[in-house]
């Protein structure tokens, strides 16, 4: 009777919890500690961006840019990736579904798909990364700890419009900025004579004016007497050092959290691909199930979510 008492516990050995492999649970051990490592990443970033709310960058501000379209297109470029991400989810979907019915071809049909997808994603991101890195306006400098930026009336316009360079060009303006390529710009910042030739530019063309951290918009004669008492450095781009789009965090932030997603990504995207050589030269067959392709799953699902809360928390809120 006592024994039998003991074979009914599931805790008391010869028995599955949950009726899942090993494998299995150490999977989601593994996504519950990566889980934590994401939570704290995006706690800190809130706890930042409501500890300076009132010059914290704007992301439609700053992701702005979609390729080969001119214009601003808020976020837009942001919501795409989002979307092959959440696809790439549902292809996983269907390959683990045909896993489960042992149906061979169809799991190598979308796994694949679940592989371009992921592909797709990162060289998205990459793109993203190269555009924040280079910039697309210029900030300026100050004294306050503040990048402010250039506008025209209501609307953010560049350092580069203000003072009549091309950014794409290679033509002798450049040598105007002391720089070879403003392609390839990522310095410290312009030197003082280029800070002061702004300066001097803004005060000739007054439809130009600076708006200031906290967004607001000073008139042409404010902008040339705030520059003139607080301005340090013209920035190009963001590092982890200098971020023309704002606070030096916010740059730290985009770097940190979307680069660890993204190394996510690729590693799943790498698992995947040696997964689905398994399926092409039937290895799962002769094992009798597709368990391996399930486990996976569970990791590429996560990596999903995880950005559903990046996209979410860090470009929406």
């Amino acid at each position: 009777m006592e024994q039998s008492v003991e074979n009914k516990n599931p805790w008391g050995g010869n028995a599955r919890p949950f009726a899942a492999s090993y494998g299995k649970l150490m999977m989601w051990f593994f996504l519950m500690t990566d889980a934590l490592t994401f939570s704290a990443f995006l706690a800190s970033y809130g706890f930042s961006r409501f500890k300076y709310p009132e010059i914290w960058p704007v992301p439609e501000d700053v992701f702005t840019h979609f390729p080969f379209l001119h214009g601003d297109h808020p976020l837009l470029f942001v919501a795409l990736m989002t979307f092959i991400l959440i696809m790439s989810s549902v292809t996983m979907v269907l390959a683990v579904n045909y896993g489960h019915k042992m149906q061979k071809n169809k799991v190598i049909l979308w796994m694949s798909l679940t592989i371009v997808g992921g592909a797709m994603f990162l060289g998205a991101q990459a793109w993203e990364w190269g555009h924040f890195i280079h910039g697309d306006r210029g900030g300026i400098d100050t004294k306050l700890e503040n990048v402010v930026h250039v506008a025209e009336g209501e609307k953010l316009s560049s350092v580069y419009k203000l003072m009549d360079v091309d950014k794409y060009s290679d033509d002798s303006s450049l040598k105007y900025f002391g720089l070879n390529n403003l392609n390839s710009e990522m310095k410290e910042g312009f030197d003082q004579e280029n800070l002061n030739t702004l300066i001097e530019q803004l005060k000739v063309k007054p439809e130009f004016n600076i708006r200031k951290a906290n967004k607001e918009y000073l008139t042409n004669e404010q902008s040339v007497e705030y520059l003139q008492q607080h301005a340090t450095k013209i920035i190009i781009g963001a590092n982890l050092h200098n971020n023309e789009y704002g606070h030096q965090l916010f740059a730290d932030y985009f770097f940190f959290i979307t680069g660890f997603h993204g190394f996510h990504v690729f590693s799943g995207v790498i698992i995947l691909i040696i997964i689905l050589i398994n399926v092409i030269k039937g290895t799962y067959e002769k094992r009798g199930h597709y368990e391996m392709v399930e486990k996976v799953g569970l990791y590429w699902h996560f990596v999903d979510l995880v950005w559903v809360f990046v996209f979410t928390f860090f470009y929406l809120v």
